[in-house]
């Protein structure tokens, strides 16, 4: 029984993470065809009246939170909704789907950092390795990756800088929303916490949106296809996959299925939009798989020192908002 609870654990969490690797193409499909916070306020606007429809289903109401957890669920949506969104779709025009692909998979090693740097948490040896090698992936497939065509005089593009930087200022966002989850004092349901996220989002996205003037822009059937995908499949049936598969794993096994983000993102790269990967990008990969199974490793170590209930935290809210 144990076994069978574990293997829908394994399998929803990939499955999750499989539809957070297809969001770099969904934005690469979005990007050219709609300006980037008004496919941001579409996500959620499309994706609110569901997570609406279950907090009805389910009975949940909307929790109770003082001005202090009411500023951190506006700066967590501000950076983990609103940022992360408009930086991967802004990245998207710039870098390949590969590239973005392997730089969102170091999220778990930039969280890592960020709780070093805010929460002043005291890493371990492989910690500080999983950095170093995310690091290094993100230098490797931004100097010889083939996320632009070369200049005329050889080199790389500086384009591709500034979209790998984009995403790579996405996962950061992540990273934000994930350290401030932790500061919030009022227990919030994953339900609710999405919930949340997603309306706050759409509120704070809705003025940028209605500025970029989205009326005078010529209809774009792929781009809408795009953004329907990426409401309904990694955000909404994706929040369901992960926490309900999270609840029946350690933290430190599903911050390992984390590794599932870059390699489905080159498979439907090299399916969707016939990219390919070269030396450089497999070393990236490489890299952050490394990073990815040194996180998981220690996290499932420190999680043995402790009692059964007391669980890392950084891992499970990795895609909360995916």
């Amino acid at each position: 029984m144990q076994m069978g609870r574990h293997f829908t654990g394994y399998l929803y969490c990939a499955l999750a993470m499989v539809g957070v690797g297809s969001t770099v193409v969904a934005s690469k499909l979005i990007v050219h065809g709609l300006p980037p916070f008004t496919a941001t306020a579409l996500r959620f606007g499309i994706a609110l009246p569901v997570f609406l429809l279950a907090m009805a289903l389910t009975g949940e109401r909307w929790p109770r939170v003082g001005w202090r957890e009411a500023s951190l669920l506006i700066l967590q949506s501000g950076s983990g909704s609103v940022g992360y969104t408009v930086l991967l779709l802004s990245g998207m025009r710039l870098a390949s789907a590969t590239d973005a692909g392997l730089i969102a998979g170091t999220l778990p090693a930039v969280a890592a950092l960020f709780a070093i740097v805010a929460l002043r948490e005291r890493p371990g040896v492989m910690t500080i390795a999983a950095i170093a090698l995310a690091t290094a992936g993100v230098l490797v497939c931004t100097v010889g990756g083939a996320g632009a065509p070369p200049l005329a005089g050889g080199g790389q593009p500086a384009a591709v800088w500034l979209g790998n930087l984009c995403v790579l200022g996405a996962v950061l966002c992540e990273a934000v929303f994930i350290l401030l989850n932790k500061r919030l004092r009022t227990p919030v349901s994953p339900l609710q916490m999405s919930t949340l996220m997603t309306g706050i989002g759409l509120l704070l996205s809705l003025v940028p949106a209605l500025l970029e003037r989205p009326w005078a822009a010529a209809f774009d059937p792929t781009a809408m296809l795009g953004v329907v995908y990426y409401a309904l499949v990694p955000t909404v049936v994706g929040f369901f996959l992960w926490f309900a598969g999270a609840a029946r794993i350690a933290g430190a096994q599903a911050s390992a299925l984390t590794a599932l983000v870059p390699i489905s993102a080159a498979g439907f790269s090299a399916v969707f939009l016939h990219e390919h990967m070269n030396l450089a990008h497999w070393w990236a990969f490489a890299c952050v798989l490394a990073g990815v199974a040194l996180i998981a490793v220690e996290g499932r170590y420190r999680s043995g020192q402790r009692a059964p209930d007391a669980c890392v935290k950084v891992d499970r809210d990795i895609r909360s908002e995916c």
